[in-house]
C-alpha cells in the first residue's frame, strides 16, 4: 500500500466522524461527481469534505478564471494540507468550519448563492439532526437552478436528500473502494 493511502486509512480509524473513507476517491468517482457540472458558467463553487483534495484538484483545473471555490474541511490534518496546497490561489478559500455554516462565508464575500455544491461528507456517519442541518444549509446556499452533488457508499442517504431536494438522480461506480453512489440533486 502506498504511503498516501496508508495515511488516509489511519486517519479514517482515528476520526470516523470527520473522515468517512478508507482511501482517497478514485478517478472514476471524480469523473462521475463532476461530469454534469457546468464549470464555464459556475462562478461560485462549494466543496464539502474534500479530504485530501481529489475532487478539489479537478475542480480547480476545470473552473473558470473568475470563479471562487469554497472548500470546507473539518479534519485538522486534511485542512492543513489543503491550506498549504492552495495558499497562493486567490480563487480558493479553505475553511475549517462546519458545512452547515456555508451561507456565513458566502455572505462575508458578498456572494448571493452557490452555483454548485459538491459533497463528500459521510452523511450517514452523522446524527440525523446534523445531517439535516447541513443539507438544509446547502439548499439555502444554492441558487434556484443550482446542483447539490453528493456521493455515499450506500443508498441510505436517499430518504434524507428527498426531504430537501426535488429532483434526484443516482449513478453508481464500482471503480472505487468501496463502490459508491453519486446523487445529483436540484432544489425544490
Amino acid at each position: 500500500m502506498d504511503k498516501k493511502k496508508d495515511n488516509f486509512l489511519k486517519e479514517f480509524f482515528k476520526e470516523r466522524k470527520t473522515v468517512g473513507a478508507i482511501r482517497p476517491s478514485s478517478k472514476s468517482l471524480a469523473n462521475k461527481m463532476l461530469k454534469n457540472v457546468d464549470f464555464k458558467n459556475s462562478n461560485v463553487i462549494v466543496e464539502f469534505g474534500p479530504g485530501t483534495g481529489v475532487f478539489t484538484r479537478r475542480i480547480i483545473e476545470e473552473m473558470n478564471a473568475e470563479a471562487s471555490l469554497y472548500v470546507f474541511e473539518l479534519h485538522g490534518p486534511f485542512f492543513e494540507k489543503l491550506m498549504e496546497q492552495y495558499k497562493n490561489d486567490s480563487r480558493v478559500k479553505v475553511i475549517n468550519d462546519s458545512a452547515a455554516n456555508v451561507r456565513k462565508y458566502l455572505e462575508e464575500d458578498n456572494k448571493d448563492y452557490a452555483d454548485v455544491i459538491i459533497s463528500s461528507l459521510p452523511l450517514t456517519n452523522f446524527d440525523q439532526k446534523l445531517t439535516m442541518r447541513i443539507l438544509k444549509s446547502a439548499e439555502i446556499a444554492l441558487k434556484t437552478e443550482g446542483q447539490y452533488i453528493q456521493f455515499q457508499y450506500s443508498l441510505n442517504a436517499r430518504k434524507l436528500l428527498n426531504k430537501i431536494f426535488n429532483s434526484i438522480s443516482i449513478q453508481f461506480t464500482a471503480n472505487n473502494l468501496p463502490p459508491a453512489f453519486v446523487y445529483t440533486c436540484k432544489k425544490k
